[in-house]
């Protein structure tokens, strides 16, 4: 299933990509932890933000606390968000519905690759068409009580278990021709 994906340097300012059918309708990957040590963990998102925050180029992700991910992005302070093609969409959706709590190398039972990222500890997705490297600058976890609109609290929060929010600064951004602007 593997296929070597040649992924070119591409600056913040340069990026482009269509960011709500992204997060919509193909996801991304998140990796935590650490690629040299063989400990890190991945996931699937399918909700994000990207923007710029205190004069940086920064993604937002949501993470659930129950999550076994989550102990990896709190335990070390860089990750990386991946984008694979069409083609892995099994993939990418069978991690995200298992966990890697039980010891289960997801990267291996979903047929994927971990490879070394190029700037951060975490490793990157080898089949990746976009790869973004990043390190933790704020965490934070959404709270009930500031929910102006309830309706979310009751279609999305009904066990009440929100959020938690991780501001990444990011560091690299790699990928193919398709995300590269002019």
């Amino acid at each position: 299933m593997s296929e070597d994906v040649r992924l070119e340097p591409i600056g913040p300012a340069k990026f482009v990509m269509p960011a709500f059918a992204r997060w919509t309708e193909r996801n991304f990957l998140l990796t935590a932890g650490d690629y040299e040590a063989g400990r890190y963990n991945v996931m699937t998102v399918g909700w994000g933000f990207f923007g710029v925050l205190w004069a940086k180029p920064t993604v937002v992700v949501p993470v659930r606390p129950q999550r076994h991910t989550l102990k990896f992005l709190e335990e070390y302070d860089t990750f990386t968000l991946t984008a694979l093609p069409e083609s892995y969409r099994e993939a990418v959706l069978w991690c995200g519905r298992h966990s890697g709590a039980d010891g289960t190398d997801k990267f291996a039972a979903s047929g994927l690759t971990a490879a070394p990222a190029t700037v951060v500890a975490a490793p990157t997705v080898r089949e990746a068409e976009l790869s973004l490297e990043c390190r933790k600058s704020y965490v934070d976890q959404l709270r009930g009580k500031n929910f102006p609109e309830k309706s979310l609290i009751r279609a999305f929060y009904p066990e009440r278990d929100f959020h938690v929010l991780i501001f990444w600064e990011v560091l690299a951004i790699r990928g193919t021709s398709e995300y590269r602007g002019a």
